[in-house]
């Protein structure tokens, strides 16, 4: 009895060892089962904690808008707020998009590379031979002493960029509109291609229209305009004004692009932008089937996800590749904390006239979830949508700001003038300098 009783003491931990062995490889089964799933359709993902089902709402409907409650502006206010609601817009079906993108087929990554500093080949334009340059951008004028920023130029570590060619540029734009659609940052990189273009047309053949939401550079001999359209949040805005638009409350139409739409639908090349608006706060949301002016609140990331939905559904319904192009422009770094690139400093911008010389460096400027966001969205849009990825390269150019070296729209306080930092615009950039850089991309891309 008690030999048997050893015998089986013998067997039952091979059997547990067999039981365990059995449980491991089923679970890591149904893991890898799970995980193939989830790279399959990625945006279908079980989440058990889910307690409702979302709304998804079909953006850019015109009865649904003509509906709404009027055109949004800077008088626009929200009768009430409450939470968000969690309402989604409709993605882009990736079933129906097709092809890669153009950038890609030539088998070189032109945003990954270095900066080199060429005074022979750069800048491009000398800033006071343009007469369409801006007080805000124009830095040598407003003072700034070293004009090295003007001098540096982008290399891809794997090719060379097609060398500028205004003449061939032109021709590129021959009976077209280019229209820069965004944020102050994208009319830095319209002004930019201004300059870049301007100097080939006799002063009586080109003209600009005055500061408006829609602002046109024409040259008549080629029938083209290179244009800007004010839309810093791309969907209807409260703040779609380009002067009065500093609002303690920034309110949306998260479901229509259409209000835009209607001016940029007819161009040839489009160059959209934005970022830096979503990242002042809380963002109202009114809905266009919204009553009686009920606003949603939400954060700037999410609202701009729902911005991006609406963008991104116009894109894909209305755009044919074959006749129009489109190109999204990355976020546009900033410099705001020294300590970033120097460490035990307070500064920012400031007095800096070197690029930073660190592969690969990334600041608190550059938000990486709403890299990721903004990625996850253009992949289903790679037949429409051309990428200037113009972030890790412009990280690098802690130079290539105004700072204090630009004219400011308000007066500056004696607390300000005694402790230039703290008045540097570390947002935008010097012209000529880094946009520069963004549209010799663009050309290299058409």
């Amino acid at each position: 009895m008690m030999q048997r009783w050893n015998r089986k003491k013998a067997h039952f931990p091979l059997l547990v060892l067999f039981f365990l062995i059995f449980v491991v490889v089923t679970t890591f089964l149904h893991s890898e089962s799970s995980i193939h799933q989830i790279h399959e359709n990625p945006d279908h993902v079980h989440n058990h904690q889910e307690t409702s089902p979302v709304t998804y709402v079909k953006p850019n409907l015109p009865a649904q808008l003509n509906r709404a409650s009027g055109i949004l502006d800077r008088f626009s206010r929200c009768n009430s707020t409450k939470e968000y609601s969690g309402r989604k817009i409709s993605s882009v079906d990736r079933s129906q998009q097709s092809g890669s993108a153009r950038e890609n087929l030539e088998g070189c990554d032109i945003f990954s590379g270095k900066w080199v500093y060429d005074n022979s080949s750069h800048p491009l334009y000398n800033e006071s031979d343009c007469p369409y340059m801006s007080d805000q951008l124009s830095c040598h004028k407003h003072g700034r002493p070293d004009l090295g920023y003007q001098y540096w130029r982008w290399q891809p570590h794997n090719c060379n960029l097609k060398r500028w060619n205004v003449a061939e540029m032109w021709e590129k734009l021959r009976n077209k509109r280019l229209m820069f659609v965004g944020d102050s940052l994208n009319r830095g990189q319209w002004i930019s291609m201004v300059c870049l273009l301007q100097s080939v047309v006799p002063a009586d053949k080109r003209s600009m229209s005055p500061n408006a939401p829609l602002t046109i550079f024409r040259a008549e001999e080629y029938n083209a305009t290179v244009e800007f359209l004010w839309a810093p949040l791309l969907v209807e805005s409260n703040s779609d004004d380009p002067v009065n638009h500093r609002l303690n409350e920034r309110i949306i139409r998260p479901d229509s692009v259409l209000k835009h739409a209607s001016q940029f639908e007819h161009a040839d090349i489009l160059v959209f932008n934005t970022y830096l608006w979503w990242r002042q706060g809380p963002v109202k949301l009114l809905w266009a089937d919204a009553e009686n002016g009920a606003c949603e609140e939400l954060d700037g990331l999410g609202a701009m996800e729902l911005a991006m939905g609406a963008w991104a559904d116009w894109v894909s319904s209305k755009v044919d590749p074959l006749k129009k192009r489109v190109f999204f422009v990355t976020m546009s770094p900033t410099h705001l904390w020294s300590r970033e690139w120097k460490p035990g400093s307070e500064g920012n911008c400031y007095g800096e006239k070197q690029p930073i010389d660190v592969a690969g460096y990334w600041g608190s400027g550059s938000d990486l979830p709403t890299m990721r966001m903004v990625e996850n969205l253009l992949s289903r849009l790679t037949s429409k949508v051309s990428v200037l990825n113009i972030t890790q390269l412009s990280e690098y150019r802690k130079d290539g700001h105004p700072s204090i070296f630009r004219k400011f729209w308000e007066p500056l306080r004696p607390e300000q003038l005694s402790n230039p930092p703290s008045y540097s615009d570390c947002i935008h950039w010097c012209l000529p300098g880094v946009p520069d850089v963004w549209n010799e991309l663009l050309f290299h891309l058409l």
